[in-house]
């Protein structure tokens, strides 16, 4: 008897650690029963054994039961915890990976820059003609300034480095423009298709000259050709030297006929410049 007892006093100690409305009910429950098993218990008998075991069992049960929400919720809490690491722990991956692709595009971008600086110093490298002789200095292109009719472009050089006006700037080893401003660090180069660059040129094999017009489109054209003089498509059109600024012999492109005007596809692509040289010629008195 006294092992009911203590199944019994097990069970109502059980049903006192449960929260809320549960544990209400569970206590008025035990409380019922234990005053009729204790009623009953004065009075042993097989029925009374197996109404004590039934009873036992289902005070079991109902605890059993009254106690899953706890565990239910114990669990739940500790998933959520779980999933709020590994979404806390994705966006941190995510910002490193972000990082890591901002790194390599970078890394890209320094690679390509290094390689056009690079064909740029191996091309003033070489030594065809007079204009190779004269002293140059390498600049980055700051600033692309276009509009209609002007283009023109800023560069991250100026009269601090010995940049004067009038000075001949090429990409490679082509004639772009000459520089018509400075400043003591940038200084602005007019280049050829702008609308005011005026540059004496001559036209190859037959040594013809003229002057190299920009009007603000792609390609300059040539005025003041000799009358009767037709040109040969695709001709090349150097720097003729004839103003003693522009030292003579500086490619600058090939004749193309449109529309019945001498023009000049240039040998530099002026809207893809990075870095340029500036040639140290006497300049602008």
């Amino acid at each position: 008897m006294s092992t009911n007892r203590d199944d019994f006093g097990i069970a109502i100690r059980s049903a006192l650690l449960q929260r809320g409305a549960a544990q209400k009910f569970s206590l008025f429950f035990l409380l019922s029963i234990s005053v009729v098993i204790f009623f009953f218990d004065r009075y042993p008998n097989s029925v009374m054994n197996k109404t004590k075991r039934l009873l036992n069992d289902s005070i079991y049960t109902i605890s059993s039961i009254a106690s899953s929400p706890l565990k239910f919720t114990s669990h739940l809490s500790n998933n959520a915890k779980k999933l709020f690491f590994i979404y806390d722990e994705n966006k941190l991956l995510k910002k490193e990976l972000e990082l890591l692709k901002n790194k390599e595009l970078n890394l890209s971008f320094l690679k390509s820059e290094n390689k056009i600086l690079q064909e740029t110093i191996d091309s003033t490298n070489v030594s065809e003609s007079i204009f190779y002789d004269q002293d140059r200095i390498l600049s980055k292109v700051m600033l692309d300034k276009k509009s209609p009719f002007l283009k023109s472009i800023i560069l991250n050089r100026g009269s601090k480095s010995g940049i004067k006006k009038g000075m001949p700037v090429i990409d490679k080893n082509y004639l772009i423009g000459r520089i018509v401003e400075t400043n003591y660090f940038t200084s602005r180069v007019l280049l050829l298709n702008d609308l005011n660059s005026r540059i004496p040129s001559v036209i190859e094999p037959n040594g013809i000259q003229g002057i190299l017009t920009g009007d603000g489109n792609k390609e300059p054209r040539i005025d003041y050709l000799p009358e009767l003089y037709v040109v040969e498509e695709s001709s090349t059109v150097f720097t003729s030297g004839k103003d003693g600024v522009l030292p003579p012999g500086i490619p600058i492109g090939k004749t193309n006929f449109v529309n019945n005007v001498v023009k000049v596809k240039l040998f530099s692509e002026t809207s893809q410049l990075s870095y340029v040289s500036v040639i140290l010629t006497k300049g602008d008195e």
